[in-house]
């Protein structure tokens, strides 16, 4: 009993579309591989999947770009002709743009000013440059007055360390001086305790008993 045919129409469930599409695929370039090596033929294979993934196959002893410049060549149809045409013109556009600004550039600079002609041309050029001037000074004050506040605060923060340093100097000398001075106070205290003669040191006083014989 033999397969019955399928019908070929877009498989609905996402994960069948995704299991035959890679098992299509990999069964097709199976097959160029094949007839690439078996019959000595160039061939190429560029599949793109739903989600923008590429895939391809070329045969070793050619290139893409020559499969399609032979195709160009044999079927007369011309594949870059559109594209090129938009790049010539994108190229030509940027060029005529490039060369407008370098002669506005040399007229900027005061070069090759002969070529104008007009008043109003004139009179351009110098609003022009009165403009960029003036932006020039603007930014200039900016970055004067930016540099004088950073003067101001290195000079503060140069007296501020100062008057540390300075604190802590006169913190260390008034430690320093107290120290000295406890230190020849209780000197001095024990210099000058007043001693008491050895003879005193194992004196016993005796209490005062009344004479009982004078009473008799």
């Amino acid at each position: 009993m033999g397969r019955g045919k399928i019908e070929i129409k877009r498989i609905e469930n996402t994960s069948n579309r995704q299991v035959t599409y890679s098992k299509r695929r990999n069964g097709l370039i199976k097959k160029a591989k094949e007839i690439s090596v078996l019959c000595d033929a160039h061939v190429s294979v560029v599949i793109f999947a739903s989600t923008g993934k590429m895939h391809e196959y070329c045969s070793p002893s050619t290139t893409l770009v020559d499969i399609l410049e032979r195709y160009h060549k044999h079927s007369g149809k011309k594949l870059w002709d559109a594209k090129h045409e938009n790049l010539s013109s994108e190229i030509d556009r940027i060029k005529k743009e490039n060369d407008s600004m370098q002669i506005e550039l040399r007229h900027l600079r005061g070069e090759d000013i002969t070529s104008l002609h007009g008043h109003k041309e004139l009179m351009a050029l110098e609003e022009a440059l009165e403009t960029g001037l003036a932006s020039i000074r603007d930014r200039e004050m900016e970055l004067f007055k930016a540099m004088k506040k950073n003067e101001r605060m290195l000079e503060d923060d140069n007296r501020r360390l100062q008057c540390m340093l300075h604190q802590q100097g006169i913190d260390m000398e008034g430690g320093d001086m107290e120290n000295g001075y406890q230190h020849h106070q209780h000197h001095q205290v024990r210099e000058y305790q007043p001693q008491m003669p050895f003879a005193f040191h194992n004196l016993q006083i005796q209490p005062i008993q009344p004479n009982l014989q004078e009473r008799f």
